[in-house]
C-alpha cells in the first residue's frame, strides 16, 4: 500500500488519474488478484506498475531477472519495454498461485519471452552465469541484503536493479528494530548507499523502491 493511499486517498487518486493509462490486461490481471489472493495489497499496483514500464522501456532490456512473481503484475509492466530479443525471467516459490500469473502470460503478446519458473532466487543466482540488464527483486525481505550480494556479479555497466518495499511502513526510522525483515532491509538500504560500484537513490513511491544503476 502506498503512503498517500493510506494517509490521503485523494492525493492518491490524483497520482493516478495524471498517470499514463494501464493496459486492459493489466487492468484485468488487478481485479482478478484483488478478488482471488488472500494479500492483494502484494501487487505492484498501477503507479508502480507505469514506473516499472517507463524505466523497462528506457534500458531496453535484453536479459530481465524478477524475484516474486506474486500475480505477474510486474512480470507483464517490465515485459513491456524488453528488446525485440529480449527475455525475462521471473521466479516464485508459490506453485499454488502459479495459475495466476501462468494464466495471464498466456494471454499477453509478451508470452515468447517470459520464462516464469518455480524456484528459490537464491539457488538460481547461485547457479546461473547471466548478465542482467535489469532486475526487480519484491520477495522475501530477509533475504534482501543476501540477494543484493549474489546479484552484483550478475550486473555489468549500465545495469539497473529495484528493491521494493526499503521504507517498510516507515519502520527503517526505527534505531534498533526487532522485526529481522526491518533490519534486514536497513542493512540493504546501507549496502546499496555505501557500494561506490553503484549510485541509487530511494524513491519514496508506495512503500519505498531502491532504485541502483551500476557504474
Amino acid at each position: 500500500m502506498s503512503f498517500f493511499e493510506e494517509k490521503n486517498p485523494e492525493m492518491d487518486r490524483y497520482l493516478e488519474n495524471h498517470a499514463s493509462s494501464e493496459p486492459e490486461i493489466l487492468k484485468k490481471l488487478r481485479r482478478e488478484t484483488f478478488q482471488k489472493t488472500t494479500q492483494p495489497h502484494m501487487i505492484s499496483g498501477y503507479q508502480q506498475g507505469r514506473l516499472l514500464t517507463i524505466i523497462s522501456k528506457m534500458v531496453n532490456p535484453k536479459n530481465v531477472l524478477e524475484i516474486g512473481t506474486f500475480t505477474g503484475y510486474a512480470t507483464l509492466c517490465l515485459a513491456e519495454g524488453l528488446s525485440s530479443d529480449g527475455k525475462i525471467t521471473t521466479l516464485d516459490v508459490n506453485e499454488d498461485l502459479a495459475y495466476l500469473p501462468r494464466k495471464y502470460f498466456s494471454e499477453s503478446e509478451f508470452s515468447n519471452q517470459i520464462d516464469f519458473q518455480i524456484q528459490d532466487a537464491k539457488e538460481f543466482l547461485r547457479n546461473t552465469d547471466e548478465i542482467f540488464d535489469l532486475i526487480f527483486i519484491d520477495a522475501d525481505k530477509e533475504n534482501y541484503a543476501e540477494y543484493f550480494r549474489l546479484i552484483k556479479p550478475k550486473t555489468k555497466s549500465g545495469s539497473v536493479i529495484l528493491f521494493d518495499n526499503v521504507l517498510w511502513y516507515g519502520k527503517v526510522l526505527e534505531e534498533n528494530p526487532k522485526q529481522k525483515s526491518t533490519q534486514i532491509i536497513k542493512e540493504l538500504n546501507d549496502l546499496a548507499a555505501k557500494d561506490e560500484d553503484f549510485e541509487n537513490l530511494i524513491l519514496p513511491l508506495r512503500d519505498g523502491v531502491n532504485f541502483l544503476r551500476r557504474k
